[in-house]
């Protein structure tokens, strides 16, 4: 969908295509609520709080809507003795798994099951036999903090290639020769949506709600916020 198309609209369901009052939205501000909106709707879809529960990949739908946002990023491990960490990609929304392949004495190129786990339960989970790192039995646990993957070796084995399989955050939407209030620059070519059509006119009543709520419009932010979840 054109970014004309999605400026139209916008100002279609908050009845201000002709107006010339105080209430005429910028372009900035429509640029602004959808990004927002596009964010908050794919958090919906990967926590199931949408009209179906449904989560992260729970249905063929939730998995045909989110997967333009998966990707897949090699990620340069640091050696930390028991444990290797990563910072994650600046564009990581959400975790969904990652791969890893280890070395040991007696062999290489061995995939590890990564389990992620909580951070406090690592020191537990590193004194039991039955959940410890194990390049045996090629599983192991990782945990997040600090903006970082750790994954857990317990100086048994070393790791040979590291990938992150993640939700990256919606490509930003940009409207041509629109100002961007916050580095004061004109924007120079549109930066288009990446989702497909029928999840951006959900995304244009979340903006539309966004906007109706900031100007206190109470019965545009109503029909919007009802029609987006009712749709999804």
């Amino acid at each position: 969908m054109l970014n004309s198309t999605i400026e139209l609209k916008v100002k279609q369901r908050l009845n201000k295509l002709d107006s010339q009052d105080y209430d005429n939205i910028q372009c900035w501000q429509i640029v602004e609520a959808f990004n927002k909106a596009q964010v908050e709707w794919v958090r919906r879809q990967l926590h199931g709080f949408n009209q179906s529960k449904e989560g992260d990949e729970q249905s063929n739908r939730r998995k045909d809507d989110l997967q333009v946002l998966l990707t897949t990023g090699t990620l340069l491990p640091n050696n930390k003795q028991f444990y290797y960490n990563a910072p994650l990609p600046a564009n990581y929304l959400a975790w969904k798994r990652v791969d890893i392949y280890a070395g040991a004495d007696c062999c290489d190129n061995r995939r590890m099951m990564v389990y992620l786990t909580e951070e406090s339960n690592v020191s537990e989970l590193l004194r039991d036999k039955a959940k410890q790192p194990s390049f045996e039995w090629a599983e192991t646990f990782a945990t997040l903090s600090d903006n970082n993957v750790n994954v857990y070796t317990n100086g048994q084995f070393k790791i040979e290639s590291f990938s992150l399989v993640y939700y990256r955050q919606p490509r930003r939407v940009e409207f041509l020769n629109c100002s961007d209030p916050y580095t004061g620059l004109i924007t120079a070519a549109d930066v288009l949506c990446e989702f497909k059509d029928d999840i951006i006119e959900l995304i244009i009543d979340d903006a539309v709600s966004i906007i109706a709520g900031d100007i206190e419009s109470t019965n545009q932010y109503s029909r919007n916020s009802q029609a987006s979840e009712k749709n999804n």
